[in-house]
């Protein structure tokens, strides 16, 4: 229904309320935005400002582009979010707005014009009540004298003096009409067919002329050449029949209807193409803030497509520019709360279109989330990384809590007891006590060497000392390290009879075949078999530490890896792994450029195998 925007019985806003306010050139508009804003405010409601661009929209005079560029400047610094839809029909276009975004509200300005005749055109009020029975519409009533403003026009939106070119286009295919018109004449074609090739020439040349007066001139040529040349008496132009001047009537009038029709498709066709063309812009605006990755690159990319979308100088400026030069209009790219940049561009006297300003406002709104997104994204990565370091020193403390006691109590106990009661002890049980001291003393070594050496590569501290060495002798060393409860296992070991040379830091490789071995002997039962391979395949060196264990269930594989990981199983001699060897394994292997691997050992048990970068023998020939 329609209200009077002085009604004194405004109910109050709802939830979900949204004002919409009609652009336009006209005085008025300004104290209609105002209005607008206001209602806006008073129910709390969204506000949208809408510019229905026509075909006509190029026409209009430079006062009143100023005049509509200052009433959208004036929408937005009262709040207003700026759209654009384009079509001829005013009224429908508005409605189909309204119902796509769930407008509740419309505030209109009303028109002085009546209908002065049953035959004349409704005014805008009229039809949009009528198509929008339902929607709430505050007409703005209007006593001052802006209410006789007519919108201005420029008469035509193509150069009106005719260039050389268009002239020659005109010239020729006026020419070839009459040219045709002869061969209709000889082949005693009606004089019909020859009046639709000269209406012809008239559309082509509307077409192809730049100039909108060379279809008049085409339209009035077409005429004078008809009645010249194919009308009797010819060569003349009198005309015998009595009927021939409607007939002449008829084809001018005919013919400047075609022409201004075709002047009407060429500027649709352009508009069609500008607007595929921004289409476009925004498209590839938006594939291309997918990519960008720090703050300055994607004000970059904008900044890039804002100069290929209005061929104007843009400035950027990192933050907000102030006032800033006045030839240049500064836009700031922002959310709700953060401005993160702003970007200058150049008006001089040439402001931008109103589609063009909205196009503007989109991109620099897709902008704007793209940063706050890349942004919040790397917030969570931050505090992603901060919750693992979090979890990971509580998952240390707790574990060097809990599952160091054992050892410190055993060589805390048994040096109370060596102190207290040495002298009645016998020598075998002196001997097992301080074997059990030093078991355990090792265990602790191992465990703060395996630390140490893990962080130290997940800082990135340590430096590995590359060099080709044999397979078999580094994995011979290794097992002069082996642990004394790796006597209670049988340890294997299968080395191809090739020569096997790999680019490693022994020292560090060694650390890793210790491990898997004290990995095996923690978790097989006595007696168990070891083996130790190593060949060579594919340019790399393998090693494998096999076992006939129980084997590890298949819900543990995907964690084994993971720091501080131990998962259920308790370790043969009743000790509780900090599950540190084998996430350090990982990292050494990695930093050696090759993988660590588990698989099933058939038909039971574990294999753990890595690779190792493969190094030729150099042969020196004097």
């Amino acid at each position: 229904m329609s209200q009077a925007a002085d009604q004194q019985d405004i109910d109050t806003g709802t939830p979900g309320e949204h004002i919409l306010v009609c652009l336009s050139s006209a005085p008025s508009n300004a104290r209609i935005i105002k209005t607008a804003a206001q209602l806006a405010q008073a129910f709390d409601a969204g506000f949208t400002a809408l510019y229905v661009r026509t075909a006509n929209a190029d026409r209009m005079n430079d006062a009143d582009k100023k005049r509509l560029h200052r009433h959208i400047a004036l929408a937005e610094q009262l709040g207003a979010a700026i759209s654009t839809v384009y079509g001829e029909d005013i009224p429908y276009q508005i409605a189909e707005y309204a119902r796509l975004s769930g407008v509740t509200r419309i505030v209109i300005g009303r028109s002085n014009i009546t209908r002065r005749h049953i035959w004349s055109k409704p005014p805008l009020t009229e039809k949009l009540i009528a198509i929008l029975p339902d929607l709430d519409i505050y007409i703005i009533p209007d006593s001052s004298g802006e209410n006789n403003y007519q919108a201005g026009r420029t008469p035509f939106t193509h150069p009106f003096l005719p260039s050389g070119k268009d002239l020659a286009v005109t010239a020729l295919l006026l020419a070839a009409s009459t040219g045709i018109g002869f061969l209709f004449d000889t082949l005693h074609f009606t004089e019909a067919n020859i009046i639709t090739i000269y209406i012809l020439g008239v559309m082509l040349t509307a077409l192809f002329a730049a100039s909108y007066v060379c279809s008049i001139v085409s339209s009035l040529a077409s005429v004078l050449a008809f009645n010249y040349f194919f009308t009797e008496p010819k060569l003349t132009f009198h005309a015998y029949e009595s009927g021939y001047p409607a007939t002449f009537a008829i084809m001018l009038i005919a013919s400047l209807i075609i022409g201004m029709l075709a002047d009407r498709l060429k500027e649709h066709a352009e508009q069609s193409a500008q607007s595929a063309f921004r289409t476009k812009i925004l498209f590839d605006t938006n594939q291309l803030l997918q990519k960008g990755n720090e703050d300055d690159d994607l004000i970059s990319i904008t900044a890039d497509q804002l100069v290929k979308l209005l061929d104007r100088e843009v400035i950027v400026y990192p933050e907000s520019a102030g006032e800033g030069n006045k030839d240049y209009r500064n836009l700031p790219i922002r959310n709700q709360t953060t401005v993160f940049g702003t970007i200058g561009i150049y008006i001089g006297d040439t402001p931008l279109e109103p589609f063009e300003n909205s196009i503007v406002l989109s991109i620099l709104g897709e902008c704007a989330l793209a940063i706050e997104n890349r942004r919040n994204a790397r917030e969570k990565e931050q505090a992603a990384i901060l919750a693992r370091n979090e979890q990971l020193r509580a998952d240390l403390l707790r574990t060097i809590s809990h599952d160091l006691r054992t050892p410190l109590t055993s060589i805390s106990g048994n040096a109370e007891t060596l102190l207290t009661s040495n002298e009645s002890l016998d020598e075998r049980t002196r001997t097992q006590i301080l074997t059990d001291i030093y078991d355990d003393a090792l265990w602790l070594i191992s465990l703060v060497e395996n630390l140490l050496s893990i962080t130290r590569i997940e800082d990135g501290r340590m430096r590995l000392a590359m060099s080709a060495q044999l397979v078999d002798e580094v994995i011979t060393e290794a097992l002069r390290h082996i642990t004394r409860k790796a006597a209670e296992h049988q340890i294997l070991t299968d080395i191809s009879d090739d020569l096997l040379l790999a680019q490693m830091d022994s020292k560090l490789i060694i650390q890793v075949i210790l491990n898997l071995i004290d990995n095996a002997v923690k978790y097989t039962p006595v007696g168990s078999t070891i083996t130790i391979s190593a060949w060579k395949a594919d340019g790399e060196i393998s090693v494998s530490v096999s076992d006939n264990g129980p084997g590890i269930p298949d819900q543990e594989k995907p964690h084994i890896f993971e720091m501080f990981y131990t998962g259920e199983k308790k370790a043969a001699d009743s000790h509780r792994s900090l599950g540190l060897g084998l996430a350090l394994c990982q990292s050494i292997i990695n930093a050696h450029g090759g993988e660590l691997t588990l698989t099933d050992h058939q038909p039971h048990g574990c294999t753990f195998t890595f690779t190792l970068p493969s190094s030729e023998v150099k042969l020196n020939h004097e």
